[in-house]
């Protein structure tokens, strides 16, 4: 059994990776032609293929991440159906290689897989993805989520405050900072415009800032007064990470790192409800390599002995991108319909484990 086991995985593995090597080459070139538009952008003369090139690479992990469970779905599959079309499986079978066994085969192959991509997308793929931010913020001078930038909020005290950062330049700095400060009845108190800012050991310091303090509102005396510096600390809990977090697409974080800002979000009283789906998605998502080399199993078990195997690949094509889709579509929902975080993320592959087992029970037991 040990010869077979290690026939399988061989050709499991060569096939997975042959599959994923094609993807990624194919999700590299899409990713170049789209990053040329930004060519001749970058403030160095010279660099601006080279930086290109660098920043697509650096995406190489977060497609990997995304590809394996799809990959490892059709590796196995044409691994499966080519075993049974030349009859090697039937004469695995002959040599005491039950359904059981090959089960138990693939289980452990899988979880090899289950380990490569929680590797891959929880250590990898964010680090790879900030080095490929930042050179891109470097080529273009500057990181954005868009016209109004990334807000956070935050609560110190009796006091609540409103952040806004419209942008982070190439050397982790901030810019365009504006602060809302909100006393306990939810007034607003004061609030701080600033060129830019910068991380520093007691919370933020402001640049070129400008502070006006709404004072006595209920008065007839109420003034604003304004203030002026070219240095302003700003004492805040809000770091660096938290600020990549609400500029950074979620599924882009680590584990460990949603978890702390979903701790953020809900000690200041914000929704956490797309963090939480994403953190539960980082933790199933793994967990669908094993689904798929279940979903892969039964085809070993197909009676053919001529023709092409190309349909049963395509099949399997189809039956990953459906997964793909599937998985999207219930973070999309659970996000817009308040669903319970871990039940929208592990619903996908609870949905194709029963039908994999479905098909496995099918085929091989009662056929």
């Amino acid at each position: 059994m040990r010869t077979i086991r290690k026939l399988v995985h061989r050709e499991v593995i060569g096939a997975v990776s042959f599959v994923t090597f094609g993807f990624l080459a194919l999700f590299f070139f899409f990713d170049l032609v789209d990053e040329l538009r930004w060519v001749n952008r970058s403030p160095t003369p010279g660099n601006d293929i080279s930086l290109a090139v660098l920043s697509v690479a650096l995406r190489i992990p977060s497609h990997l991440y995304e590809l394996l469970p799809i990959t490892v779905l059709i590796g196995t599959i044409f691994v499966m159906a080519r075993l049974a079309q030349s009859s090697e499986f039937t004469i695995m079978r002959t040599s005491g290689l039950g359904p059981g066994r090959a089960l138990r085969a693939l289980l452990t192959l899988g979880l090899g897989f289950v380990l490569v991509t929680f590797a891959v997308g929880d250590y990898l793929a964010p680090l790879s993805d900030k080095a490929a931010q930042l050179i891109k913020a470097r080529a273009q001078g500057r990181l954005s989520t868009g016209a109004t930038g990334a807000w956070l909020k935050e609560r110190q005290g009796d006091r609540s405050y409103a952040v806004n950062v419209r942008a982070i330049i190439a050397d982790g700095s901030m810019q365009g900072v504006r602060v809302f400060e909100f006393d306990d009845q939810g007034r607003m108190a004061a609030q701080i415009h600033a060129t830019s800012a910068r991380f520093v050991d007691d919370g933020w310091m402001l640049l070129e800032a400008r502070r006006s303090v709404f004072a006595s509102q209920d008065s007839p005396n109420a003034h604003i007064t304004q203030e002026e510096s070219a240095q302003l600390l700003w004492p805040t809990t809000i770091t660096s990470d938290m600020v990549a977090a609400a500029v950074l697409k979620p599924d882009r974080m680590a584990t460990i790192d949603l978890f702390q800002y979903i701790s953020h979000l809900k000690d200041n009283g914000q929704s956490a409800q797309r963090y939480e789906i994403e953190f539960w998605r980082k933790v199933f998502y793994p967990l669908s390599c094993l689904v798929m080399v279940v979903l892969a199993l039964p085809f070993a078990y197909l009676h053919f002995r001529s023709g092409s195997i190309a349909g049963y690949v395509f099949g399997g094509v189809m039956a990953g991108i459906s997964f793909f889709l599937l998985n999207n579509l219930f973070g999309f929902a659970g996000n817009l319909q308040n669903w319970s975080p871990w039940l929208t993320a592990a619903a996908p592959g609870i949905i194709y484990s029963l039908a994999s087992l479905a098909a496995f029970g099918w085929l091989v037991l009662r056929r």
